[in-house]
């Protein structure tokens, strides 16, 4: 199963090559090759897989998705995903 998930680029080094970027995932920063979405901007959100942006991304569908995986985080019985106390 592959994963890809969405993050806002924050910043875009000029002077990489590949082109690379920070990219932010809910507040955590990592360094990402951009060159795949040439066409990427500082605002705009990616869809990320394994290091590599691999698709621009509508900011709405973006932040749906981030939801989305709050609520799966918040159901999915792992108790360090809640914040229910563990007995």
């Amino acid at each position: 199963m592959c994963l890809a998930i969405p993050g806002r680029v924050e910043e875009i080094r000029s002077d990489a090559d590949p082109a690379m970027g920070k990219v932010s995932f809910g507040g955590i920063r990592k360094e990402i090759c951009l060159d795949l979405v040439p066409e990427v901007r500082v605002g705009d959100y990616v869809i990320v897989h394994v290091g590599f942006a691999i698709s621009r991304m509508d900011e709405a569908e973006a932040l749906e998705t981030l939801r989305l995986f709050e609520q799966i985080g918040e159901t999915s019985g792992d108790p360090e995903a809640s914040d229910s106390p563990s007995a």
